[in-house]
Order: structure tokens, then C-alpha cells, then sequence
């Protein structure tokens, strides 16, 4: 019974990789995100595969869903990141420009691209228990219970966070002769 599940799944994986693949790239604009997101969708209905009665509609629905999901996040992110409101404690020779000057514009879009590459830089599951904890203000139990992790580590997580994203903006702002109070 295992070896005929794994022949319909290989059948399954050969006939819609490259249909699921263009299917969430409509969704994800990104070659490597939809790569990632049609790997989840084939795990999570090889997973699941004795619950399922279509695979293939699994599939789709699976991956779509992952892809909607990926694009909220990503939206709830920049708005979040790109808000009125500035990283706290950078400040620039430029504060003194006018709220809506395209100088002032320019530099809180600096800002927050820096803020997003610094927290870019972070490894995959720090950045994930960062991320969560600092922009979506998700409780240590609740990270711990979304990664799969224990409440300890993602303590360990979130103060490497701050430490390296500082770290990383204090050595950018220098560069770009941004003062850090």
C-alpha cells in the first residue's frame, strides 16, 4: 500500500510541478518563492495523503493558499515598515526637511530599507521569531508554538535579533553618515 501511495505521489509530483510551479508564480511574482511555496504544497499533501481524496485539487488549493497567505504577510510587513512611523532612535542631518519633501521622503524610504535589510540579514529562524515577535507582537509562547520551538529558544532568537540588526544599522547609518542615538 506505501509503495502504490508513493507511485501515485511520483505520478502526481511529474504530471503538476511545472503547471503548480506557473500557477503560484501568478501569485508570488518570484521564481525561488514559488519553488518554495510548490515544495511546501507537495510536502503538506504527502503529508496528508491519507485524508485526501483528490491529491491534485489538494495540491492547487494547497499552494494558492500558501502563496495568498506569503502575499498578506509580505503586505502586513511594508505597511508596518514603511508606516509614519521611523525605526526608533535614527535620526538624520536631514530632520529638519519639511514631512512631505520628496528629501525627507527619500530618507525615511532609506531608512526603512535599511531597517528591512537588517532584519533580512538575520538567519532563517531568527529572522522568523524576530520578525513575529517585533512587527506582528506575538508572545514568546505564541512563536515558540508557530516555529516549533521552545520558548527559550526563541528568548535566544529575538535577543540576537536586536543585537544584530543594531549592529547592522549602527554600521550602515555610519556609512551613510546616519547618526544612531
Amino acid at each position: 500500500m506505501i509503495n502504490n501511495c508513493n507511485a501515485l505521489f511520483a505520478e502526481l509530483f511529474s504530471e503538476s510541478r511545472e503547471a503548480l510551479r506557473r500557477y503560484v508564480r501568478r501569485f508570488v511574482h518570484s521564481k525561488e518563492t514559488a519553488d518554495e511555496i510548490v515544495q511546501e504544497a507537495f510536502l503538506r499533501t504527502y503529508q496528508n495523503a491519507a485524508h485526501v481524496k483528490t491529491p491534485r485539487a489538494f495540491l492547487f488549493s494547497t499552494a494558492r493558499n500558501l502563496a495568498l497567505d506569503l502575499r498578506r504577510h509580505d503586505r502586513v510587513s511594508r505597511t508596518e515598515l514603511l508606516g509614519d512611523s521611523e525605526p526608533p532612535g535614527v535620526v538624520s542631518s536631514g530632520d529638519s526637511l519639511e514631512p512631505d519633501s520628496p528629501e525627507s521622503r527619500a530618507l525615511a524610504d532609506e531608512r526603512s530599507r535599511l531597517l528591512r535589510d537588517a532584519i533580512a540579514s538575520l538567519p532563517p529562524q531568527c529572522r522568523a521569531a524576530f520578525t513575529l515577535k517585533v512587527l506582528h507582537a506575538c508572545s514568546y509562547k505564541e512563536i515558540a508554538g508557530k516555529l516549533g520551538i521552545s520558548p527559550k529558544t526563541v528568548e535566544h532568537h529575538i535577543a540576537r535579533g536586536l543585537r544584530d540588526t543594531h549592529e547592522y544599522l549602527r554600521q550602515r547609518c555610519a556609512d551613510l553618515n546616519i547618526t544612531i542615538k
